[in-house]
């Protein structure tokens, strides 16, 4: 029975995982929270939580649910308590990329982000499709790198990565270099970025008089069509009307050259801004 200690675990991704790990009797799972509100999630589920030094020396993995600023003081505090060869699992790769998460060569070290149910993702109810995060009952992928240790310690974090996150669709093995490409600079830096102007314009035209029932299916509606085409999910194209306006679009919107936040420099600015508080 692999022992596991979830850090972090009342937090918002946290009580996702407690969730999961609870269907899972194989796994000994101790908990660490911190906080007050935390530790209330954790009650409310039936959970107690256990002290760093009785659980984190006998550990094989230490999964690390906590804020990225908070994750260098962290696991300064209990990356060294952990035996030899055991794993350290992180949720995100701006920690890692940005070398504030304490390095031990002995251990292992894995990350695994989840993709989230496509927009695309068929489910049989209305419940299981609503599942918009993931990790409850809407399918979803997974994508998981070895940051350092053996291909031992990668299988391992890969099978804890799809339980925690279940029900799994597809697993992606990348590097951790990609994962940062991925997120934050595809994900967050340009499409969270996107959307958020998308939605600006979408409070400015009802502010303008459109009625807001009419705009949000108008606008949800193209967008759902939009990617399809664009994400080939359909046999389709734009309207040649179409096509024109975006070209005549793009220079206004979009500076030239913004493409340069995929390069790594750029993206390890990025992950600064993430982990620095």
């Amino acid at each position: 029975m692999r022992k596991i200690v979830l850090v972090g675990a009342g937090g918002k991704m946290g009580c996702r995982l407690t969730d999961n790990f609870l269907k899972y009797p194989d796994y000994d799972v101790a908990y660490l929270e911190v906080s007050e509100q935390g530790c209330e999630n954790l009650r409310q589920r039936g959970v107690t939580t256990s002290q760093p030094g009785e659980v984190i020396p006998d550990a094989d993995v230490v999964i690390l649910a906590v804020p990225d600023v908070a994750i260098g003081r962290i696991s300064e505090n209990l990356i060294p308590a952990m035996k030899p060869g055991a794993l350290v699992l992180t949720l995100d790769p701006a920690a890692p990329l940005d070398g504030v998460l304490f390095h031990r060569d002995e251990l292992g070290y894995v990350i695994a982000h989840p993709c989230h149910p496509s927009v695309f993702n068929w489910e049989p109810t209305e419940a299981a499709f609503r599942d918009f995060y993931g990790g409850i009952s809407a399918k979803q992928s997974i994508v998981v790198a070895l940051m350092h240790g053996s291909e031992d310690h990668y299988a391992l974090g890969e099978k804890v990565s799809q339980d925690m996150y279940g029900p799994i669709d597809k697993t992606h093995r990348i590097t951790l270099e990609q994962m940062a490409m991925l997120e934050p600079a595809m994900v967050e830096t340009l499409a969270q970025t996107c959307m958020e102007v998308v939605r600006e314009g979408y409070d400015k035209i009802v502010s303008l008089g459109v009625p807001e029932a009419a705009a949000r299916d108008f606008v949800l509606g193209h967008l759902r069509i939009q990617i399809a085409v664009l994400f080939k999910e359909v046999n389709g194209t734009f309207s040649d009307a179409a096509y024109k306006i975006s070209k005549r679009a793009k220079p206004i919107l979009f500076r030239e050259g913004w493409q340069h936040i995929f390069e790594m420099d750029d993206i390890r600015e990025q992950v600064k801004d993430i982990t620095q508080r």
